[in-house]
């Protein structure tokens, strides 16, 4: 079982990074599991839809090597874990171009037939881990929650098929106590490891 874990902070040495490579070492614990991570930032990865990506979109010509490289690299993921700081109540806008991009139709979902949309990733459990900065009383008081899991795990995951089996946020990353947030990263990870072990031990 090999997970893909994606993501998105321009300072390799920021409270994202770290929970990211804890949850790693926490699947990574399971025996058989493998992990990769891919640090948008550092790989240099361009979000800018481009002309091309719009006439793939229409089927007029290839999409861009880049986005096949980035399908390629989730085709061989048993399982898909973003973890980003939260921007604005979303994620960064390197990881929704990356969405953007990566996700087309025709792979991640097809609405060319004329009777609704091909849901294709119904293979590809996702979880999702958002660090944010205010506390759990300011989520739940202006309703962020919910319009996160709206935009992300409704607006995008299900519209493409692929089942969101956690969402979890860990708050008060700006003055919370980093050595418990990380552990519960860890926790995280093998956490994952074990709906993982679940989905694709075969029946």
């Amino acid at each position: 079982m090999h997970t893909l874990i994606v993501t998105s902070h321009p300072n390799p040495d920021a409270l994202t990074h770290s929970v990211a490579r804890r949850i790693a070492d926490g699947i990574a614990a399971t025996p058989g599991a493998t992990v990769e991570l891919a640090d948008l930032h550092a790989e240099g990865f361009d979000p800018r839809y481009t002309r091309q990506d719009l006439d793939g979109h229409h089927r007029l010509s290839p999409f861009p090597a880049d986005v096949l490289a980035e399908q390629a690299r989730l085709d061989r993921a048993d399982t898909l874990v973003l973890v980003f700081p939260v921007y604005w109540w979303s994620m960064p806008a390197l990881m929704k171009g990356w969405i953007d991009r990566v996700f087309t139709g025709g792979w991640a979902y097809d609405d060319s037939s004329g009777h609704g949309v091909l849901k294709k990733l119904g293979h590809l459990p996702v979880h999702l881990v958002g660090l944010g900065g205010a506390d759990e009383r300011t989520w739940q008081k202006r309703g962020y929650t919910e319009a996160m899991k709206t935009q992300i795990d409704t607006g995008i995951f299900d519209y493409c098929g692929a089942p969101v089996l956690s969402s979890t946020l860990l708050l008060e990353t700006d003055t919370g106590d980093v050595p418990v947030l990380l552990d519960q990263a860890t926790q995280l990870g093998h956490a994952i490891a074990n709906r993982v072990a679940e989905v694709t031990m075969p029946t």
